[in-house]
């Protein structure tokens, strides 16, 4: 078994609830979005369109591609409205002091 290792990221300050903000992560283009007083991770690309899913609208935990319109939970990278219908990658996320952290090695959604 793999040993998750998790690299720091931003500090939760640095992003607004019902916002995100995309980061490059060890080549990784990743999206922290803070939803509901939580962070989650997902890859920060549409799965219709492949346009970046930075600045897309949040409502809960649904995220909208700014580009089409497609919508993807960002608990787990489900697709939630069309045109999409690959769900996108989500990464693990924790929070320690502030810091958030991101694992790369961990495959959490589905391909």
């Amino acid at each position: 078994m793999t040993e998750t290792h998790y690299h720091f990221v931003a500090m939760t300050k640095d992003i607004a609830a019902g916002k995100n903000k995309a980061y490059i992560v060890e080549e990784h283009d990743i999206l922290i979005c803070h939803s509901k007083d939580e962070f989650f991770a997902v890859e920060n690309l549409c799965s219709h369109a492949m346009a970046p899913l930075e600045g897309g609208r949040q409502r809960a935990y649904r995220l909208i591609c700014p580009l089409h319109g497609a919508s993807f939970d960002v608990r787990d990278g489900s697709v939630k409205g069309q045109p999409a219908f690959k769900p996108i990658r989500t990464y693990p996320l924790r929070v320690v002091d502030g810091r958030i952290e991101v694992a790369l090695n961990a495959e959490a959604a589905p391909d």
